[in-house]
């Protein structure tokens, strides 16, 4: 696990028009798949004019049911002696859901507990799991992220933003 200073919000419309630089360099379409962001990574993508040259989609995936229907997450993933939804397996698997229900060829997935409930002793409230795919090259990484609900949110964002950005440099 990585623990991280929080960040700023200024950060994210920096990281935003770098990652579509080289995505458009590359001629790359992006998609996302969110639980415990809800959405923020797709509207920081989308706030940029022109984003549809590069985004493709995103999936806002809260419900464990949602990432099965939606992102073919497998059902084991959630079983009591499954690794869960805030798992390296799960965010892998949502990003390959992603790529195979879209026509983007890199993606990112987060799951993780903003809080303030939610933790276990094993998760406490700021684990944080991210994975990225590029095609067939696909990592992921825990972070355990400091804060409120919200900062605990917008460090996810910011980390799924710098790690989309590592993937295609």
């Amino acid at each position: 696990m990585t623990d991280t200073a929080a960040p700023s919000a200024f950060a994210i419309p920096d990281l935003v028009q770098q990652l579509a630089d080289r995505l458009l360099a590359r001629k790359l379409i992006f998609a996302t798949a969110e639980s415990c962001t809800g959405g923020w990574i797709a509207q920081s993508l989308t706030a940029l004019a022109g984003s549809s040259n590069w985004f493709d989609t995103g999936f806002v995936t809260y419900s464990n049911e949602a990432k099965q229907r939606l992102l073919n997450v497998p059902a084991a993933l959630f079983d009591f002696e499954g690794p869960g939804a805030v798992s390296e397996a799960t965010v892998l698997a949502m990003t390959q859901g992603a790529l195979d229900n879209s026509r983007a060829n890199v993606a990112v997935a987060v799951s993780g507990i903003a809080g303030p409930d939610g933790g276990t002793l094993d998760k406490p409230v700021g684990t944080v799991w991210i994975a990225w795919q590029w095609e067939d090259k696909a990592l992921a990484r825990c972070f355990q992220f400091s804060g409120d609900r919200e900062a605990v949110r917008l460090a996810t964002v910011v980390a799924a933003l710098e790690g989309s950005l590592a993937l295609v440099s």
